[in-house]
């Protein structure tokens, strides 16, 4: 017999439902990930988003799940500008009447009867993606919504012309995108689709490449964002892993190195760098066949694809009095298990101006703090905390190096710090290990004995 008694229980595991743990746990992740996309639901409200994406993805597997997407990112209050292709239907287009399609340096050259394909497959193409959006059945995420979708001559377009001697014919450019009447549109909670025809002031039709349309729309309209649904995650380094974020000179120079660059890539790159260049703030390269890709995109910290942009996503500054919410968010999970020394909501406001922070595209992620003992020529770093999404992107080490050189304005030259979770980080930076007695007047008598953190100073 067992000498294990059970108290009358039969059951020897300790959790007699571990489905119901199982539930407790995805509920926890479930409202952790919503608290964790507040921020960015703040932030984007209002702005306007311009998603770009090719005929194969309005007529794929994932059409459905795109049309929910823009739903829900539309309920949320982003201004939505949708650009769609229709690439693979005018192919088929093509076929169905007996004609080959012909390109050159990888724009379709237009004659008149490839013009009557293109006017077919655009139209029916326009008209599936305007039914995915109009859908409200019950039990599917569009119930109860109503988009209302708007279209309109929004493009001025000129022909390509003769290049290399192709006459490119009814292959057309942006000329001019009439910013104002799809701002209006906009403004009337309308979602804007937006197909790349364009017309001339004679009143001919052009055709024009997607990736143009969307990135002279986002320039026209000063776009928070310019996403690209492509054939690939991003942009991808030498070992094939993302590159989450990038700036247009380092794109430019993967661009002209041909790296890593698929049949998408190397049509919206260029587009991707102009953009960011004449104003858009930044553009997403997503992978199409990413089942909620946007959402994931846009509304958690590490993100799916590549985010081109004119300066880096990352920025260092002095704090404000408007941080002190994003501060008590960050440090307060650190507090609660003891790394970080716990400090209310009116002393940060009161000793705002002693941090230094850093955000990613605009979302705080980090912090450190000095207070400098002046008579002593030392100063503390304290309050150093990273989001654990960005703990390997060196933001300590940056936010360590700001402290510094702000210690180093104030003539200081000592660092030191107190710490009970992190000292191999710190020896690993230059601190050496001191006992408490060392610490500066004021600090040594407020030294914590009970708490026990280890001392480290660096000399500056």
């Amino acid at each position: 017999m067992s000498g294990h008694s059970n108290s009358g229980n039969p059951n020897p595991n300790p959790n007699p439902n571990p489905a119901a743990s199982d539930i407790a746990a995805s509920t926890e992740q479930f409202v952790a990930w919503v608290r964790g996309a507040a921020p960015y639901i703040h932030a984007f409200r209002g702005r306007t988003f311009v998603i770009a994406f090719g005929g194969e993805v309005a007529a794929g597997a994932r059409a459905q799940s795109l049309a929910y997407d823009c739903n829900l990112l539309a309920a949320l209050g982003i201004r939505l500008v949708l650009v769609h292709g229709a690439r693979p239907q005018i192919e088929a287009e093509l076929a169905r009447r007996g004609l080959e399609p012909r390109y050159h340096n990888g724009l379709r050259v237009t004659d008149a009867d490839a013009l009557e394909c293109v006017k077919a497959a655009m139209a029916v193409t326009r008209l599936e993606v305007e039914a995915l959006l109009s859908q409200g059945l019950p039990n599917t995420p569009m119930a109860g919504s109503y988009m209302r979708v708007t279209g309109g001559n929004f493009i001025t377009a000129r022909p390509v012309g003769i290049v290399d001697g192709v006459d490119y014919q009814y292959t057309g450019a942006v000329r001019k995108i009439i910013a104002e009447e799809i701002n209006a549109d906009l403004d009337q909670q309308n979602v804007v689709l937006i197909s790349p025809m364009g017309v001339s002031p004679a009143g001919e039709i052009f055709n024009l490449s997607m990736e143009e349309v969307a990135e002279a729309v986002a320039v026209a309209v000063k776009a928070e964002k310019l996403i690209y649904l492509c054939d690939a995650p991003g942009l991808l380094d030498a070992d094939q892993r993302l590159i989450d974020s990038v700036t247009a000179d380092e794109a430019e120079r993967m661009f002209n190195a041909g790296e890593g660059l698929t049949e998408d890539l190397d049509l919206y790159l260029p587009c991707a760098i102009r953009a960011v260049r004449r104003g858009v703030a930044r553009v997403h390269l997503i992978d199409h066949d990413k089942d909620g890709g946007l959402l994931l995109e846009f509304f958690t910290h590490a993100g799916v694809g590549t985010v081109v942009s004119r300066d880096p996503l990352f920025r260092l500054r002095d704090a404000s009095v408007e941080d002190v919410a994003a501060l008590v968010a960050l440090i307060s999970p650190m507090e609660a298990d003891g790394t970080l020394v716990r400090r209310g909501r009116e002393l940060l406001e009161q000793e705002i101006d002693r941090f230094s922070v850093v955000e990613h595209d605009g979302v705080l992620v980090g912090c450190a703090a000095l207070y400098p003992f002046s008579d002593e020529r030392a100063a503390e770093l304290a309050c150093l905390a990273v989001t654990p999404e960005y703990r390997r992107a060196g933001l300590g080490d940056q936010l360590l190096r700001r402290i510094e050189q702000r210690a180093r304005k104030q003539r200081l030259e000592r660092l030191f710090v107190l710490t009970t979770r992190t000292a191999h980080w710190f020896r690993e930076r230059g601190f050496s290990e001191i006992g408490p007695e060392a610490l500066p007047l004021k600090k040594r008598e407020l030294y914590n004995y009970q708490r026990r953190s280890k001392v480290f100073v660096k000399k500056l």
